[in-house]
C-alpha cells in the first residue's frame, strides 16, 4: 500500500469512529442521560466487562490513577457506579456500575446499533458483518478508550 493510500486509510478510520463516537454520544443524551461525557463512555465499555479498580480503569482509559480516580468520583457522585470492597486486596476498592449506569449502557448499545444502520443500510447486511470482522481481526481487544 502506497503512503497515501495508507494515509487515506487512516482519515477514514479515524473519520468513522470520530462520528460513532459522536452519534453514540449524542443517542445517549437523547435517552435522557444528559450529566455524561464520550470519556464515561469508554469507562462504561471497561466497566460493562466487569468490575475493575480505579488502576485497571486507568490503564484501559490510557490515562493516569489520578485521572481515573477522578472520573470515577465523578461517575459516583452522578448515581452511576459505586466502590465496593475488593474481596482479594483490602487496600483496593472495585467500580462497579449501578442500575442507572447499566441502563446508560444498554442506551449506549441502542445509540450504537442505530448509529451504524446507515452502514448497513448502505454496504448491506454480509458486508457489515465482513467489515466487523475485519476490523475486529485488525483490533481483536481494544481497548476501547479515549485518544482526547
Amino acid at each position: 500500500m502506497q503512503n497515501a493510500e495508507a494515509l487515506s486509510l487512516t482519515s477514514a478510520l479515524l473519520a468513522a469512529a470520530s462520528e460513532l463516537t459522536r452519534r453514540i454520544h449524542e443517542g445517549v443524551v437523547a435517552r435522557g442521560f444528559g450529566d455524561i461525557r464520550p470519556a464515561h463512555g469508554f469507562a462504561f465499555v471497561r466497566l460493562s466487562y466487569g468490575d475493575a479498580t480505579a488502576t485497571e480503569l486507568a490503564a484501559h482509559l490510557g490515562v493516569t490513577k489520578q485521572a481515573a480516580s477522578q472520573l470515577v468520583d465523578e461517575l459516583v457522585r452522578k448515581g452511576y457506579a459505586e466502590r465496593r470492597p475488593h474481596p482479594q486486596d483490602a487496600r483496593a476498592r472495585l467500580v462497579v456500575l449501578t442500575g442507572r449506569g447499566w441502563d446508560c449502557t444498554r442506551a449506549a448499545e441502542e445509540a450504537a446499533a442505530e448509529a451504524v444502520r446507515p452502514w448497513v443500510e448502505r454496504l448491506g447486511e454480509g458486508e457489515a458483518h465482513a467489515l466487523a470482522e475485519r476490523l475486529l481481526a485488525i483490533a481483536p481487544n481494544g481497548p476501547v478508550r479515549p485518544t482526547w
